[in-house]
């Protein structure tokens, strides 16, 4: 007898049929990723506020490098997205440039971009948000705080990865403007941190790739990659982002983070 001769019977046998099955698993799939997705946001709460000091390398695909050094400043926002302001120090060309963000749980980021050499803030429309950021491998929605509205969660399977049991999740952003049509991410399971996410275009295509690595703990509890490294497969260019200095409650305010705190940036 063949398989299929006696599956068949044995779903009506209990009563459900083959579209049934799956949507059960579905939404069991969709229910786990929001729960696994909802530890890593409630284990990063309560970080107040942050400054980085912190480097950023391009490469572009034939090995050729530039670097630039940069600041992150970072302010906890409670019942909403969380804020930054990031500041160009170095080379001469971009210093002064700042890049202000306001992260949003149900509505598109704010997001705005000062350059010195205009004297004038640039707002970053909606549908600009998947444009490179500065010239790195990182768009401007990937600047953006780990909101669960921002995203439909599916868990996928478990896997290991560099030695590291994870879960993997698909998330699919929910801002019709996205540059992404879904997301994979790798998840630690111990501290429920992301080493691995890649990234797929509009035409459904894998584009990039983020890992982290070298994960530092603060104040006990939060943890922090200390280095970040943004591979696009499609053009063979990298971003890495390293931080060389961290510290939390610095006593920032939301003052310090206003469409004019941009011009003093310094």
């Amino acid at each position: 007898m063949k398989t299929t001769q006696w599956i068949a019977p044995l779903i009506l046998s209990l009563g459900l049929t083959a579209p049934a099955v799956m949507a059960e698993d579905s939404a069991a799939s969709n229910t786990k990723g929001f729960e696994i997705a909802s530890e890593r946001k409630q284990r990063d709460i309560g970080w107040k506020d942050s400054q980085a000091q912190m480097s950023m390398i391009l490469k572009n695909a034939q090995g050729e490098t530039s670097s630039r050094k940069i600041r992150i400043n970072s302010l906890e926002v409670d019942n909403d997205g969380d804020k930054g302001l990031t500041i160009f120090d170095e080379p001469f060309d971009v210093k002064g440039t700042a890049f202000l963000n306001f992260a949003h749980t149900t509505k598109p980021d704010d997001q705005w971009l000062y350059l010195p050499a205009l004297k004038r803030v640039k707002r970053i429309s909606s549908r600009n948000k998947s444009g490179p950021f500065m010239g790195s491998e990182f768009a401007y929605e990937d600047l953006s705080s780990f909101e669960l509205e921002k995203y439909e969660f599916t868990y996928l399977k478990d896997e290991k990865i560099d030695g590291q049991d994870a879960f993997v999740l698909k998330q699919t952003p929910t801002d019709k403007y996205s540059g992404y049509t879904k997301q994979i991410v790798w998840m630690d399971k111990e501290h429920y941190r992301p080493l691995k996410i890649e990234f797929y275009d509009r035409k459904n295509s894998l584009l990039k790739t983020l890992s982290f690595t070298e994960y530092q703990q603060y104040l006990n509890q939060f943890w922090r990659a200390h280095v970040m490294t943004m591979e696009n497969v499609q053009t063979g260019k990298t971003t890495v982002l390293t931080t060389h200095k961290l510290t939390f409650n610095t006593g920032l305010t939301e003052k310090d983070f206003s469409k004019n705190s941009l011009k003093r940036a310094r």
